[in-house]
């Protein structure tokens, strides 16, 4: 199985280009990886992975350029030497000691990913994947979005000279992520319908050649979003001297846990860190939209698609999550898990980061608030080293921090009137 943790280092096939081609995690049929535009197997239409020869280690990123070049300092573990970049990555790895004393925890760390350039980690993605559409020859961007991929799209086409074209589901999206939308130039459509539907449509515009497709479905953009893990590690060695315990992350449509993933099975595969030494994966969902949840609970191969999706959490609102093919080997083979919190519980949770100033948005904190019930429950134990993903900013969706934050207070015009007041 190409997923397991076990599996040996791939040797190049004849289609390979410079050591990288794309191979289908079901099937195992290889493709040449920028011949032709494909997003799953043309055999099978499994999902596809990007593959390569030659795979570096820890010395190999120490020894790349400044830590502060982000994304492309891992540029050896990335499909292309450069990308349409806007500085991304190299985003903080926060201490919590606050949080880490209530939950009672050897150490918590929060890798807030909102403090990419567009706010959120779909950043890392758009520096590769808007790099290999120019590679590849397309002149027109597309993807579905609850909001942060049309906003990374916007931004990266646009620096790329690129058109895009987003579909968003009509009053569904955070109003400071179509502005981002907007301003970045993207042509906004609406539809009626939830992301899912969005999805669909935006399949079929693809595979029609209308537009490249920048959703996570493309294999390349989870590429990016590997360095997220990469960068965790590297915090966590530097600081404690071992890679963390447990690494817990919001799920949607389930891409970062499939890119850690990934990033742990090539590690392992290049003799960087051993089997035993992966953290274990966890996937938080609201129970709104908690499709990964159910099929990790029920044992089974593949998730059902939920299509009546509800959470105040925005970012992660999807039903039918199209990488969890590739997540729910990420989360069993990591001796992880997967849990659902409720609205309050991610409200809760967003409170608790903003006590140690950190700013997320709703669906940032359900990592938080995940780990929180998780503790509760025993699953974690008080020896352990974890670090909590949050993929959003606060000011992504301004009503929902208007909404949990507190109330402004009307005061007269005047010192003593406010002295009064206090």
């Amino acid at each position: 199985m190409s997923l397991s943790l076990s599996a040996d280092q791939p040797a190049a096939p004849a289609d390979a280009e410079d050591g990288v081609w794309l191979e289908c995690i079901e099937c195992g049929e290889t493709f040449a990886p920028f011949a032709d535009v494909r997003y799953t197997c043309d055999e099978c239409d499994g999902l596809l992975e990007v593959r390569y020869d030659d795979l570096p280690t820890f010395e190999d990123f120490a020894a790349a350029a400044d830590p502060d070049q982000g994304v492309w300092r891992y540029a050896d573990t990335l499909p292309l030497p450069a990308g349409v970049s806007i500085q991304e990555g190299a985003t903080p790895l926060y201490e919590v000691p606050g949080l880490e004393a209530d939950l009672e925890l050897e150490a918590l760390r929060i890798k807030h990913e909102g403090m990419n350039p567009t706010g959120s980690f779909k950043d890392r993605g758009m520096t590769v994947g808007v790099a290999v559409a120019k590679e590849l020859g397309v002149d027109r961007l597309a993807c579905a979005s609850t909001g942060n991929t049309s906003a990374a799209l916007a931004a990266y086409g646009s620096r790329g000279g690129m058109e895009t074209l987003v579909l968003l589901p009509a009053g569904k999206v955070a109003a400071g992520k179509v502005a981002q939308a907007s301003l970045h130039g993207a042509r906004i459509l609406e539809v009626d319908g939830n992301f899912d539907a969005c999805l669909d449509i935006v399949q079929e515009l693809a595979q029609q050649g209308e537009a490249y497709l920048l959703n996570s479905l493309n294999p390349f953009r989870l590429e990016g979003q590997k360095t997220i893990g990469l960068e965790i590690l590297e915090g966590f060695l530097a600081d404690y001297e071992t890679v963390p315990d447990r690494i817990v992350l919001p799920v949607g449509n389930a891409g970062n846990t499939s890119a850690l993933y990934k990033a742990f099975r090539e590690l392992v595969q290049a003799g960087a860190l051993e089997e035993d030494e992966v953290p274990k994966l966890v996937g938080v969902q609201a129970e709104g939209a908690a499709p990964m949840v159910e099929a990790i609970e029920n044992g089974a191969d593949e998730v059902r698609r939920w299509d009546d999706v509800e959470t105040r959490a925005t970012a992660i609102r999807i039903g039918n999550p199209v990488n969890a093919p590739k997540a729910l080997p990420g989360i069993r083979e990591t001796g992880g898990t997967a849990i659902s919190v409720t609205d309050e519980e991610i409200t809760d949770a967003q409170r608790d980061l903003a006590g140690e100033g950190i700013g997320v948005e709703p669906a940032s904190a359900a990592s938080v608030a995940g780990l929180r019930k998780l503790r509760a429950e025993g699953i974690v134990t008080e020896d352990e080293r974890v670090a909590c993903l949050t993929t959003g900013h606060l000011l992504k969706d301004p009503d929902a921090a208007a909404a949990t934050g507190r109330e402004p207070e009307p005061v007269p015009a005047e010192t003593e009137g406010v002295l009064d007041h206090l």
